[in-house]
């Protein structure tokens, strides 16, 4: 089923628009030809967008079609598969920096695309929306996968900051759909650019993979903390090793993760830890990540931009306990089941609370595998063909909102929340003076 989000407005004016006209009748598009472009690819190996482009292609081409993902060559590895589980691979270079990485790649899969044509592409990455009107102006219906807030991740600078919010823009204006991974992204489009979206969510895989693996890197079930991440400012791996190093656990911290282009940031996590954290780099072993995700005693998650996370998912899915940092995203997830945290001082309680009571490490876990239910990659994939159908056969309105951006909450610097103070510690009362002018209601201008 595909929910498409929209305030009333939006779809008052969406059902109004005129729809173009359909080229195929359902038919004719029973068996469809689709591309999937702007991620590295597959094997899945970095990311959520690779996670999806993974389990969904592979539904996919199960289900008959044709589906095309295009993915980005590594110089130096032995030659890529010209296939695999089901999907036709199209191998590209990228420019190896930062900034032009994933758009040089999307503009050479653009460039190929457009030689061999699809019924429908998904673009992941509203950062590719410059390439838009390429595929547009060539007939090929598409959808694009907006991500999440982009712009406010710490590794751009201003120049880059101001592409993002453009691209979001951009993306609103030219695609023919728009997809958001969370409810609070497709809220943002809403109320940033009253445009419509489609919400389709990453699956929760259940699994119950054992322990047997562990005895290879020294751990024992429920005998560490767990960090999986790469290493960047807005996924609060350094205030998460800041609050463990500052606590009284007894249980090591398994750090996975790293980033290609944080040396800085990676030094500043490493400094901040002291001997009882364990760096273990990326783990490709998926076997291996799996039995790390489902025994340990908790599960410490710091994403705070990029709206349904993956990683986490994976976590609820074999049953940890999570300590999340507190954004709506991560709610959205792990509602009751966890526990949050917004700075090192809340991570160095947060850790000693849990291993003092092993029995809600339990409850948490065997809640978190319920929520987990609700995501499954059946059903994404098919909201995914769901969609494509609908770019297929021409079903989306004609006119797009203009892509004008109006002030939302997401605007507003981040504000920190306060700490709870230590059981000990007493509260003093506030004097009233204080509270008459507290309570006095905000001025908007």
């Amino acid at each position: 089923m595909i929910l498409t989000q929209g305030d009333e407005t939006s779809a008052s004016r969406t059902d109004s628009c005129e729809l173009l006209p359909g080229r195929e009748t359902e038919a004719q598009v029973d068996r469809l030809s689709i591309a999937m472009v702007g991620t590295r690819g597959v094997p899945a190996r970095y990311g959520g967008f690779e996670t999806a482009v993974e389990e969904v292609g592979r539904r996919l081409a199960d289900r008959g079609h044709r589906v095309v993902v295009y993915c980005r060559t590594v110089p130096g590895a032995e030659q890529p598969p010209a296939r695999y589980l089901g999907m036709e691979l199209v191998h590209l270079p990228a420019a190896r920096t930062r900034s032009l990485e994933t758009l040089s790649h999307t503009a050479l899969s653009v460039r190929h695309l457009l030689g061999h044509r699809t019924d429908a592409a998904i673009v992941f990455n509203a950062a590719n929306s410059p390439l838009l009107p390429v595929l547009r102006a060539a007939g090929i219906p598409v959808a694009t996968h907006v991500d999440g807030l982009e712009w406010k991740r710490a590794k751009w600078g201003g120049t880059g900051r101001r592409y993002y919010r453009a691209a979001e823009a951009l993306a609103v204006r030219w695609s023919d759909a728009l997809i958001a991974d969370a409810q609070g992204i497709a809220d943002y489009y809403r109320d940033a650019f009253a445009a419509p979206t489609t919400l389709l969510t990453y699956g929760a895989p259940l699994i119950e993979p054992g322990a047997h693996r562990l005895a290879e890197i020294g751990l024992e079930p429920r005998g560490y903390h767990l960090v999986v991440a790469r290493f960047e400012p807005e996924n609060h791996v350094d205030v998460i090793v800041e609050g463990y190093a500052a606590s009284t656990a007894t249980k090591p911290l398994v750090v996975v993760g790293s980033a290609p282009y944080a040396d800085e940031y990676t030094a500043r996590v490493h400094g901040l830890a002291d001997d009882r954290v364990r760096f273990l780099g990326g783990v490709w072993d998926q076997e291996l990540l799996d039995q790390l995700y489902a025994n340990c005693v908790t599960y410490l998650h710091g994403h705070s931009v990029g709206g349904t996370n993956p990683s986490l998912l994976r976590a609820i899915g074999a049953g940890a306990a999570v300590t999340a940092f507190d954004v709506d995203f991560n709610r959205e997830v792990v509602a009751d089941a966890g526990r949050y945290f917004r700075s090192p001082a809340d991570v160095a309680r947060q850790v000693a609370a849990v291993e003092a009571d092993p029995d809600w490490v339990a409850r948490s876990g065997q809640r978190a595998r319920e929520l987990a239910g609700g995501y499954d990659w059946d059903q994404v994939a098919a909201g995914y063909e769901e969609l494509a159908r609908t770019l297929a056969g021409r079903r989306f309105p004609a006119r797009r909102p203009s892509g004008r951006r109006r002030p939302t909450a997401a605007d507003a610097p981040p504000t920190p929340r306060p700490e709870q103070p230590p059981a000990d510690v007493v509260t003093l009362p506030v004097p009233a003076a204080a509270l008459a002018i507290e309570s006095l209601p905000a001025v908007r201008s």
